[in-house]
């Protein structure tokens, strides 16, 4: 059974994720007015005070009405908030959720904290909530986030052509990926467990 509430508190030696709140928009805005090549392969606008206030927002309403889970991202090292990610399109009949709306401030990129943040969320979603499936997706043209992806195991499923508006002008060709449940316990669990 997924239960997205109350939210939970994930932590490894070097992460912690906690539920996003509203009065997170101060402490990650910051990314959103210093950082806009992080934003390029966002479906939507987020850089700038209004966009990101609505990201926010929407991120939060969405938790409220059971549609997603979404965390802060914990440095543990720094004490500094380094993204955002979370849960979302969670499907209780089918019992599978996808995992997403996945960033981090460009000091934190290459570091290692996304392996031990995906080794928090693979585990509630697969050892907690007993799901069968996690989807992830990006936009195809972004490599960065594509070779992490396959870095922690997730198979490549194809692509959704046209599938959303793009950033960048046009509308984006997304890469869908994932990960199912016997997978995760015979190749991906381990292989995260190697590398934390």
């Amino acid at each position: 059974m997924i239960s997205t509430k109350p939210a939970p508190l994930l932590q490894t030696n070097r992460v912690l994720l906690r539920l996003l709140q509203p009065a997170d928009y101060e402490l990650l805005l910051p990314f959103a007015l210093h950082e806009p090549d992080l934003w390029c392969y966002s479906p939507g606008p987020i850089a700038g005070e209004i966009p990101f206030r609505q990201y926010i927002d929407h991120a939060c309403q969405q938790y409220a009405s059971g549609e997603s889970l979404p965390f802060v991202v914990i440095d543990k090292a720094s004490g500094e908030a380094a993204g955002s990610t979370r849960f979302y399109a969670i499907n209780q009949a089918a019992n599978t959720v996808e995992l997403g709306y996945t960033w981090y401030g460009q000091r934190f990129q290459g570091t290692g904290l996304n392996v031990h943040c995906k080794w928090l969320l693979l585990q509630l979603a697969f050892d907690e909530w007993k799901v069968e499936r996690v989807e992830l997706k990006a936009d195809a043209r972004n490599e960065r986030s594509i070779a992490a992806m396959k870095k922690i195991g997730c198979t490549v499923e194809g692509i959704l052509r046209s599938h959303v508006p793009s950033n960048l002008g046009g509308r984006r060709d997304s890469i869908v990926l994932s990960i199912l449940k016997h997978e995760w316990l015979e190749r991906v669990k381990p292989l995260l467990a190697s590398m934390l």
